[in-house]
């Protein structure tokens, strides 16, 4: 993962099979250092709380978990137009849960994970912003981008994490010479193929359940027929499980 990610301050971090919001997550970062024999800052990588706190926010009590956010709004929306301009990062994963929840009343839902078909590790799209409290202490936070899901996905859920390629990490962590409207073309859904969706277990939507046995596969539940009538569910912004 360090080479993937051409970081300067990390060993290969040990594996966790199922972060849930709010738990520490692993984020890279453009550091002030610049590369050896280039004009690119180094990367670092440290770890902040999975959910976004906006520095505006006086208690975090009384302001909602931003696990994601839309890439299609976070340019203009208050809660992300800073870190949009100031604080881009890369959430490296080896996947992601997402749920399927069938229209039907009473029909059971369907957990996936969804991995690069290759198997590599793949860095997500985020924001970082570095909360402080009154007393004076702080907290780092991040948040994952989201955008329309791509064929591969959209049977499952409407959106999905925004995946930003190895050619890209640079251009997408450079926030002092690319503005937001400059990284616009980033922010779109994987080319269809990249992902492969594997059912699994509902022992995945239980924090305590942390070991590799959570991503065996399992045979998948059928899709009801839908009677007519039937509408599904209203969508969600938040992924189920990182």
């Amino acid at each position: 993962m360090r080479e993937f990610l051409n970081v300067v301050n990390m060993e290969d971090p040990p594996a966790r099979y199922n972060i849930a919001p709010t738990q520490p997550v692993l984020i890279v970062v453009a550091s002030e250092k610049q590369e050896p024999g280039s004009n690119l800052p180094e990367r670092k990588a440290m770890l902040v709380r999975w959910g976004f706190m906006p520095g505006w926010v006086k208690d975090p009590r009384d302001f909602p978990l931003l696990i994601n956010a839309r890439a299609e709004t976070a340019i203009g929306k208050a809660s992300f137009k800073a870190a949009m301009r100031h604080r881009r990062i890369l959430v490296p994963a080896s996947g992601f849960f997402e749920w399927r929840r069938p229209a039907e009343k009473g029909a059971k839902s369907q957990a996936y994970f969804i991995r690069p078909k290759k198997g590599e590790v793949v860095a997500f799209a985020g924001l970082m912003e570095t909360w402080s409290s009154a007393d004076g202490s702080e907290v780092d936070t991040g948040a994952i981008l989201t955008t329309a899901a791509n064929n591969d996905v959209a049977r499952i859920h409407d959106r999905m994490p925004v995946v930003i390629r190895p050619e890209d990490f640079s251009r997408w962590l450079d926030c002092k010479t690319q503005e937001p409207r400059d990284v616009v073309d980033l922010m779109t859904p994987i080319d269809d193929g990249f992902f492969e969706a594997i059912p699994v277990s509902d022992r995945v939507n239980k924090v305590a359940n942390m070991g590799p046995e959570i991503l065996e596969a399992v045979v998948e539940e059928a899709l009801p027929e839908t009677k007519k009538g039937a509408h599904a569910p209203p969508p969600s912004d938040q992924l189920s499980l990182f």
